[in-house]
C-alpha cells in the first residue's frame, strides 16, 4: 500500500515520470553503500533481533511520510528523503531476512520455503496495490501510509514470539573486510552462482524498474486514474503469486533450470505485449504474465543461490545477492523515467524488453547448463 501511495502521491505532486525515478533511485542508493555490511551483521548478530530494529525504524518513517501528508506540508523533496532512509533500513532488514528463512524451517524444507514465503509476499502484492488505490481515492494517501505503520506491529510481536536454534556467527576475531573477502572467494568459485547473480541484476534493472513507470503509465498511456494504478500492480502481484505458487508446486522435483529458462524467455516477450496494450482489460491481463515470468525467475534464484551456499555465509551471500537486486534497480528505474519523460513511457519499455531479450538469447547460446540447475 505504502509503495503504491508514495508513487501515486509524487505524480500528482509533480507530474513528472522521472521524478518517480528519482524517488527509486534514492529508495535504492543505500543498496550500493549498506547491503554488503547488512549481511556481515546478519551474520555477526541473531537475525531476529536485527530484523525487530529494522521494521521498528521503517514503522518511524511510514509514521512520519503520514504526518507530512495529513498536515498538508508534503513535498516532493520529503519523499525522496523518506525513501532514501527506508533504503537504508532495507538494506540491513532484507539480508537478514533472506537468510532467517532456514532458521525457521531446516535445510530439507528449504527451497518449498523459500517458494512459500515468496507467495506470502506476493500476496500482499496482488492485495495491497488495489486497496491502496480504493483508499487513496476515498480517504487519501495518508491513511495507506497510517495503515502500513499499524501494521509493521503484528510484524514485531511475531518475531519476538518466535522460538529459535542458536545461529552460527562470525568469529568475533575476524574483521568485516574479512568476512566479506571471504564471502566473495566462495562465490568466485561458483560459475553458477556469479551467472545467477549477473542474470538477475539485469532482471533487476530492466524489469523490476518497470513497476516505477506504472503511476505515469496509469494516467498518460491508459487515460485513468490512481485506482487504475493500483489495479495494474495489484494484476502484476497476482502473477507474481502465481509464479511463486508454480515454483513451490515443482520444488520437489529437479526442474528448477528449466523454470528458471522458461521464465527468462517469457519476460521480455511479455514486456513488449504489455507496451502495445492501451484498453485496461487487456493491460491488467499482460501484467498478470509479466508477474509470472518475473516471479519465476526472481524465485529459482534465489533457491538456487541459498541451496549452494554454506549456513556460516549464508547472510553475506544474500547481503550479495540483495545489492545485485537492488543495486541494480535504482539505476533501472532513474533510466526508464528519464526515458519516458525524454521520449515516452512504451519506448523506455520496449527498450527494456529488448535489452532482457538480447542478454537471455546470450545465456542461452552460451549458458546452456543453466537450463540443468537443480
Amino acid at each position: 500500500m505504502q509503495i503504491t501511495a508514495q508513487g501515486y502521491l509524487v505524480y500528482e505532486l509533480t507530474h513528472s515520470p522521472a521524478y518517480l525515478g528519482y524517488v527509486g533511485f534514492a529508495a535504492g542508493l543505500p543498496t550500493f553503500m549498506l547491503t554488503l555490511y547488512g549481511g556481515v551483521l546478519a551474520d555477526r548478530v541473531p537475525r531476529r533481533t536485527l530484523l525487530i530494529i529494522t521494521q521498528a525504524y521503517m514503522m518511524t518513517l511510514a509514521i512520519i511520510l503520514a504526518g507530512l501528508v495529513f498536515s498538508k506540508l508534503v513535498q516532493p523533496w520529503h519523499v525522496i528523503v523518506l525513501a532514501f532512509l527506508l533504503g537504508i533500513g532495507n538494506s540491513f532488514d532484507a539480508p537478514a531476512r533472506q537468510s532467517f528463512v532456514v532458521e525457521l524451517v531446516g535445510h530439507d524444507d528449504l527451497a518449498n520455503a523459500i517458494a512459500l514465503n515468496s507467495s506470502m509476499f506476493t500476496s500482499a502484492n496482488a492485495i495491497g496495490p488495489a486497496v491502496a488505490g480504493i483508499t487513496y481515492a476515498a480517504f487519501g494517501p495518508a491513511w495507506c501510509f497510517t495503515i502500513n505503520a499499524i501494521s509493521f506491529i503484528a510484524v514485531i510481536l511475531a518475531l519476538a514470539l518466535m522460538r529459535l536454534k542458536p545461529q552460527v556467527t562470525i568469529p568475533a576475531s575476524k574483521s568485516t573486510i574479512q568476512a566479506l573477502g571471504e564471502a566473495f572467494r566462495f562465490v568466485k568459485q561458483k560459475k553458477d552462482i556469479i551467472l545467477l547473480l549477473a542474470s538477475i541484476f539485469m532482471v533487476g534493472m530492466f524489469g523490476m524498474s518497470l513497476t516505477s513507470l506504472i503511476p505515469a503509465w496509469a494516467v498518460d498511456v491508459l487515460k485513468g486514474d490512481v485506482k487504475t494504478n493500483g489495479w495494474l500492480l495489484s494484476a502484476r502481484g497476482v502473477g507474481a503469486l502465481m509464479g511463486a505458487l508454480t515454483v513451490a508446486a515443482f520444488s520437489a522435483r529437479a526442474v528448477r533450470g528449466k523454470l528458471w529458462s522458461a521464465g527468462s524467455i517469457l519476460l521480455p516477450c511479455l514486456m513488449l505485449l504489455f507496451s502495445f496494450m492501451r484498453a485496461v482489460p487487456l493491460s491488467l491481463f499482460a501484467m498478470v504474465l509479466v508477474g509470472w515470468a518475473f516471479l519465476t525467475i526472481m524465485n529459482t534464484s534465489n533457491a538456487l543461490v541459498q541451496l549452494r551456499v554454506t549456513d556460516a555465509l549464508r547472510g553475506r551471500v544474500m547481503g550479495l545477492y540483495i545489492l545485485v537486486v537492488f543495486g541494480a534497480l535504482p539505476i533501472g528505474t532513474l533510466l526508464m523515467g528519464w526515458l519516458a519523460e525524454q521520449v515516452n513511457a512504451p519506448f523506455a519499455v520496449w527498450l527494456a524488453a529488448g535489452m532482457l531479450a538480447f542478454y537471455f538469447l546470450f545465456i542461452w547460446i552460451h549458458f546452456p547448463e543453466v537450463r540443468k540447475l537443480e
